[in-house]
């Protein structure tokens, strides 16, 4: 059985990213990239799904883990009646290889080591044809099956039959084992050994040199910079495409339905993602992402999508797998997303503020992303009025979602402003117009005069968590009397437990069954809103506890589970951690 997600911790190579369990357990990983099938599926089923465990064979008496300062290398100590030992996981980058190299150091007493090494593709359900050989002077374990080919490497390689290959062996005081795990399509030969020295210490240096880039004048800077790195790791360091998440199917209701496939990229998370990068003082950062996107979203502007896969692929069908049972049973186990078909409105504009923060960081504006940018503004000039999902995906009917309606707006505001203070060419008069229609048709339909705050969507007196951000965008002064009521009616009806629901799933609004747990972005935005009000006292209490939640190396996934006290949701989840930082530099 899997472990509590605030176990796991996050490894990658900007390509794709592994999960590593407290036990030493690898228990998800995707090869050669995020969205491709899994390996090592045990985190949704079995050990017989798929995991490579490298730990104590003994009991274990004490585990402590940590990164290496500045650095996603994941060091993990077990400490046990006889000795020490420390397990230290790496996915070298730069290089253009899919490796995973782990290595075990007995720093006292002797230690026997367990060795379990379970590789099954196509998340989970087949079995590949492992057999024993020698390549580049050395022996390997191969595992094949259709087009994936896997090379342990390793100074004792484990045995076993069916593609499940166990060993024990000890270790004592000063000694070392390093093992290595290779992807590579099945028609190729065996690569030479990745090594481990000289990959890890440049892998090491990157992210430490990205990582020093961050701000030291925020509050919580640790936080911030672990969470910019953990950014870094779910961007795909050759498309620049940003993932939502680096998992598929963490339940935000145990035992429920509510299971979504998020590996792939958002425009609206990537934009959000970008907002947060760029606040922090990553300008250069931007022009690999508006390349991604001017990719992904090429052709007639009514084909945008409001997701795409991570090379900018438009077809990722959702799909249910039956042979998994799904962490802590929750079901249907789903690959691929159906929302990718839905109209959100809100998406536009959140991919305006990006580009127009982009600009105003001193990013060119080439002749291509601007004339994509009119485009798209000119294809919701005609279409600005119809309802849709919403932010949260909606399953439910469309509606005219005031958070949506309030995006509208900025997406013509920030066209005005590329127009206005950038010297672009544009339909500024037609835009300004459009803009006045938007926020006048906004403050009529979506505010409620008797309460005193503004609503989820035009049909209802219920409040909706997004409304926070109206004032961060700009809509209203963070200090207006209607952003002030809303947010105490957000805080009044959402807060469970000292955090913020996303909204009240008993209105049947989202058309799914099941309750949902706090959405930890939501309580950052409330931090982001506390503190433009002018409330810091609340914003930087609510900022640290938010700050507690995440588990021992820094990472928060996309719910919390107050009442017992547990990670919800996909994990380590890229609105939760640009959410913090977005919160961080407001309080700065």
């Amino acid at each position: 059985m899997a472990l509590p997600i605030e176990d796991y911790a996050l490894i990658g190579d900007r390509g794709t990213a592994a999960l590593v369990g407290k036990d030493g357990s690898i228990d998800w990983l995707c090869l050669p990239r995020f969205d491709s099938p899994a390996c090592f599926a045990a985190l949704l089923g079995t050990e017989e799904h798929g995991r490579w465990l490298l730990a104590p064979a003994e009991p274990v008496v004490a585990t402590r883990r940590r990164y290496v300062d500045g650095t996603a290398l994941l060091e993990t100590t077990f400490t046990t009646a006889d000795g020490e030992l420390v397990l230290l996981d790496v996915m070298p980058t730069g290089d253009g290889r899919a490796d995973v190299v782990r290595r075990l150091t007995c720093t006292r007493g002797t230690v026997r080591v367990r060795h379990d090494w379970v590789v099954r593709t196509d998340y989970g359900k087949v079995r590949p044809w492992v057999r024993h050989e020698e390549a580049h002077g050395e022996d390997v374990v191969i595992a094949v099956a259709g087009p994936d080919k896997f090379i342990l490497r390793g100074p004792r390689l484990p045995h076993g039959h069916h593609g499940h290959h166990s060993d024990e062996f000890e270790l004592s005081a000063g000694e070392e084992a390093t093992f290595s795990t290779t992807w590579v399509r099945s028609w190729r030969d065996i690569p030479e050994p990745v090594g481990f020295d000289g990959p890890i210490a440049a892998t090491a240096a990157r992210q430490r040199a990205w990582s020093q880039r961050c701000p030291d004048e925020v509050p919580h800077a640790d936080m911030v910079r672990r969470s910019l790195l953990t950014l870094l790791l779910m961007t795909h360091a050759e498309t620049g495409g940003i993932v939502a998440a680096p998992t598929t199917s963490l339940p935000e209701d145990f035992g429920g339905e509510r299971n979504w496939d998020y590996r792939f990229c958002w425009l609206r998370d990537a934009a959000l993602t970008l907002e947060s990068l760029l606040g922090a003082g990553y300008d250069t950062e931007a022009l690999a992402w508006r390349g991604w996107l001017l990719r992904a979203v090429a052709g007639d502007p009514a084909d945008l999508q409001i997701m795409y896969t991570v090379d900018g692929g438009r077809q990722l069908p959702e799909m249910e797998l039956p042979h998994l049972p799904g962490y802590a049973d929750s079901l249907p186990v789903r690959i691929g997303n159906g929302a990718v078909c839905q109209r959100q409105n809100d998406v536009l504009g959140e991919v305006m503020i990006a580009l127009e923060l982009a600009r105003q960081a001193g990013l060119h504006e080439s002749t291509n992303s601007w004339a994509l940018q009119r485009a798209l503004v000119d294809d919701l000039a005609e279409h600005w009025g119809a309802p849709d999902n919403g932010l949260w995906e909606i399953r439910g009917p469309q509606r005219h979602f005031t958070h949506s309606r309030v995006m509208v707006w900025v997406a013509f505001d920030r066209a005005i402003r590329g127009v206005e203070e950038h010297g672009l060419e544009g339909p500024v008069e037609r835009w300004r117009e459009l803009r006045d229609r938007v926020r006048e048709e906004v403050l009529e339909k979506g505010y409620d005069e008797e309460r005193g705050t503004f609503t989820q969507h035009y049909d209802t007196a219920e409040v909706d968590a997004s409304l926070l951000t109206l004032p961060l965008v700009g809509f209203l002064p963070p200090d207006d009397p209607r952003v002030l009521g809303t947010i105490d009616a957000v805080v009044e009806d959402l807060m469970r437990d000292g955090l913020l629901l996303r909204y009240r799933t008993v209105s049947g609004v989202d058309g799914l069954s099941g309750d949902e747990h706090p959405f930890l972005a939501c309580s950052f935005w409330l931090v982001s809103a506390l503190a433009a009000a002018g409330r810091r006292a609340e914003a930087e209490e609510l900022m640290g506890r938010l700050c507690g939640l995440a588990n021992d190396v820094g990472l928060l996934s996309e719910e919390y589970d107050v009442a017992h006290d547990r990670m919800a949701g996909n994990f380590p989840q890229a609105f939760s951690h640009l959410a913090l930082v977005q919160a961080a530099l407001s309080l700065r």
